[in-house]
């Protein structure tokens, strides 16, 4: 998330001091930028418990914000202009901006990343590949970025545009075995598109440091209720594909090219208009594809007990849309930003303090 400054709403390069004033719990990181934090949940079996978490832990965060003269700010792009990140002072990131120049300097964007448990890499990777066409519907969902430094970018999700510059980013072929995976890796590091194994960016890769699935696509999400929507659709996802695997279900062949078409459109278009149905490849109306994605995550969603959760939590973004259309009804037709900015605060601190 960023931290912006109350009387200009502009972001403030803070973090090194808000996570001095974590009192040694550290329970807020660092990011690329001065001007982010990241929080995170513990694992968990409940969403419930899940949203408890991160709703404790925005509220430490904000605190810390606070203490230092900033307020939190759960977006994924800045939203006025002339904002500028500055890096924070690691080796490892200052490397990554000698060597990625623009592109990381352009990366001032804030996602949400889902962990779901894997038994090991052999079925993190079966469900790798199986994840594929389901993960754009995921992005519209989540979209939360239309306006980038004072412009509006025309897309539901511009920090997936940004994000999608750095070379280890986005849709992948699929990988066939744990071996696979790792060769294609290991290959991109030795090509030096990515410094290390952290800046591998799929859209889903098996995480370097917890034996999990870790599902990259979405924004942050301003309110915790469709953070807590994306969350179990993801983990429902995660089931799904895993037991397709255990049924010996083949990979669905989907061309990486088509896959990337089918981001496109829903980080241009969000919930607004159509989407690539994850089955047919047709361009479909959103509904119709999201009732597509609930259908194939049914049965995983009754198993976990989430199914009303994801049921009113999609007919609500559907009636409603997501977090890209709730900003562009706050900025209105005369394009009013710091009202944006101002509606993101406030309910940044609601979903945290009610």
């Amino acid at each position: 998330m960023f931290l912006v400054d109350p009387g200009t709403r502009r972001l403030v390069p803070a973090s090194d001091r808000v996570v001095h004033r974590d009192d040694g719990e550290d329970e807020i990181d660092q990011e690329l930028f001065l001007q982010q934090v990241e929080i995170q949940s513990a694992a968990h079996r409940s969403m419930p418990d899940v949203i408890d978490d991160l709703r404790r832990a925005r509220r430490t965060a904000a605190s810390a914000a606070e203490s230092v003269g900033a307020r939190l700010a759960a977006m994924p792009t800045p939203v006025l202009a002339d904002q500028d990140g500055v890096v924070t002072a690691k080796a490892r990131y200052e490397r990554m901006m000698s060597r990625f120049g623009a592109v990381g300097r352009n990366a001032l964007v804030c996602g949400m990343h889902v962990h779901v448990d894997i038994v090991d890499d052999k079925e993190g990777v079966a469900v790798l590949d199986r994840l594929r066409p389901w993960l754009p519907i995921v992005l519209a969902l989540s979209a939360n970025s239309p306006y980038d430094l004072g412009v509006d970018t025309s897309f539901a999700s511009w920090r997936s545009q940004l994000w999608e510059a750095w070379p280890t980013a986005g849709a992948v072929e699929p990988f066939g075995d744990a071996a696979g995976y790792h060769r294609a890796v290991d290959s991109m590091v030795a090509s030096g598109a990515a410094i290390d194994e952290a800046m591998i960016y799929f859209d889903a890769r098996l995480s370097r440091s917890f034996p999990t699935v870790e599902v990259r696509v979405a924004d942050v999400c301003t309110d915790l209720p469709d953070a807590a929507v994306i969350a179990a659709i993801v983990r429902a996802l995660v089931e799904s594909c895993a037991m397709a695997w255990r049924d010996d279900q083949p990979v669905d062949p989907w061309r990486v090219d088509l896959l990337r078409a089918a981001r496109w459109r829903a980080r241009q278009d969000g919930l607004n208009d159509s989407l690539v149905h994850p089955l047919t490849r047709q361009l479909v109306p959103c509904d119709e594809a999201v009732d597509a994605l609930a259908g194939f995550i049914g049965p995983a969603l009754d198993g976990s007990g989430d199914t009303t959760l994801v049921e009113d939590g999609l007919s609500r973004l559907l009636r409603h849309g997501n977090g890209a259309t709730h900003q562009r009804r706050v900025a209105g037709p005369r394009l009013d930003l710091t009202s944006v900015v101002d509606d993101v605060l406030e309910r940044t601190h609601a979903s945290f303090s009610d």
